[in-house]
């Protein structure tokens, strides 16, 4: 017979092993009420420091008042730009902790893929990633891929983003109403809610017996 402490030990070991972390990220559109949310799983194995920095980030409240400050219909959305909160739309998309992370480029840019934002390679040759901000592709984008670390895929939600992409935006891309993040919560796989149910229809009023034929 194996020693308890044996057997906890095991147990613990098997129970840290299958601890997955994701995040749930809470959005604000416009004036609109309620909140929008999507799920991101992480790539830890392939994008250690990324994801690592994103969850620090995440549990300081960094992103919370930030918002999506470029935006192209059924393709990408970036955000996690500190410069966001404020109205003035000058500088945004430059802004981030005050540090660069080393890049972590080994997924592709499959649809749903997280990955972060970076300075284009004549001015960043190395490809070193921003220390906050992040894009989602909407559909896969095979010429991104071995340009940009991805550190993490969406695990449901990318049907609202999708949708969200397709709103107006002015001669920057930053759409015109403000979408905002209200939260990013770190929680166990587990923890996560179900995704939010797609808005039904209006149900279509019945035909009279007339029109039937």
């Amino acid at each position: 017979m194996k020693p308890i402490a044996f057997v906890l030990a095991v147990s613990l070991t098997a129970a840290l092993a299958h601890a997955e972390d994701c995040a749930l990220v809470s959005l604000k559109v416009g004036k609109e009420k309620g909140l929008q949310t999507f799920a991101i799983e992480f790539h830890e194995g392939d994008a250690p420091a990324t994801v690592e920095n994103f969850k620090k980030l995440a549990k300081k409240g960094f992103y919370k008042g930030t918002a999506i400050h470029r935006s192209f219909p059924h393709t990408l959305l970036q955000m996690g730009d500190p410069l966001s909160k404020d109205k003035d739309r000058h500088k945004v998309g430059t802004g981030g902790p005050g540090y660069s992370l080393q890049p972590e480029i080994r997924r592709k840019h499959t649809k749903g893929a997280v990955a972060a934002a970076r300075l284009p390679d004549k001015l960043n040759p190395s490809r070193v990633s921003n220390g906050s901000q992040f894009f989602i592709c909407l559909q896969p984008m095979p010429g991104y891929d071995g340009q940009y670390t991805v550190f993490g895929n969406v695990l449901w939600g990318l049907e609202a983003l999708d949708a969200l992409s397709t709103r107006a935006t002015d001669s920057n891309d930053y759409p015109g109403d403000r979408i905002e993040i209200r939260s990013v919560k770190i929680m166990d796989r587990s923890q996560l809610p179900p995704p939010p149910a797609p808005a039904s229809e209006a149900p279509k009023p019945a035909k009279k017996w007339w029109q039937i034929f």
